[in-house]
């Protein structure tokens, strides 16, 4: 096969032994933090899950500690690279766009996002690592929180603001911005029940793309309602 015939996944540079053994390792306590919370996982049971030898969590890791801040940063850059691309991540304050733009910016990161976090495979990996640490906050979360939801949150409070001309810092923008991501990550928490009730069997592209579908009617209804003055909310006291 030449070069040219090949995927860009193909064209990845090759992980070497240490990093694939790195990478193993921070799969395997994502997922396994996930299930059974940081104090129920062992790290022989980390180093049995990713095949690997048990000194190596204390080699790349400096222990479980560590590993927990290195899942932490995994995520981070996972969903970094798919919100820069959705969101134009770092690009500023979108001040020279027009309402019409914002809005199409704000459709297509919220379609990006739901096929990312619902047809995902590691998003349920993902997500349940996030949710313990919502539960009882660690080092881990605050690294989430900084590297993650804070930016993302803030960007899109600014393309709201480009869209509708409310502030991107006001209690409502942020607020709305909440509504919209929220029910992205419902989806994903709530998937056994939603495809339950849908009578699906799986929930893969096609259904994510009915639920993008569904999210993107959402954010018609309430750009609608807000260019109607029927959306404007009172700020909270």
């Amino acid at each position: 096969m030449n070069r040219e015939s090949q995927s860009p996944r193909d064209r990845r540079p090759r992980l070497t032994s240490a990093e694939h053994t790195r990478q193993s390792l921070v799969l395997a306590a994502l997922k396994l933090f996930g299930e059974k919370g940081f104090e129920g996982t062992t790290t022989r049971e980390i180093a049995t899950e990713a095949k690997a030898n048990i000194g190596s969590i204390s080699y790349h890791f400096g222990g479980k500690e560590g590993l927990r801040t290195a899942c932490a940063d995994h995520i981070v850059a996972l969903i970094g690279g798919v919100a820069s691309k959705a969101l134009d991540l770092g690009g500023g304050e979108p001040a020279g766009q027009t309402p019409a733009e914002a809005r199409a910016l704000l459709g297509r990161g919220l379609e990006t996002l739901t096929g990312f976090i619902i047809a995902s495979p590691e998003a349920q990996l993902i997500v349940k690592f996030v949710l313990r640490e919502l539960s009882h906050p660690t080092v881990a979360l605050d690294r989430i929180y900084d590297g993650i939801f804070a930016p993302v949150h803030k960007r899109l409070c600014q393309v709201w603001q480009a869209a509708t001309g409310e502030p991107a810092e006001s209690a409502t923008t942020k607020l709305t911005v909440f509504t919209l991501i929220g029910q992205v990550v419902y989806f994903r928490i709530a998937g056994e029940a939603v495809r339950r009730r849908m009578d699906w069997s799986e929930i893969g592209r096609p259904q994510a793309s009915a639920i993008a579908a569904a999210i993107s009617g959402n954010l018609a209804a309430i750009l609608a309602a807000h260019e109607s003055g029927d959306g404007r909310g009172k700020e909270p006291s």
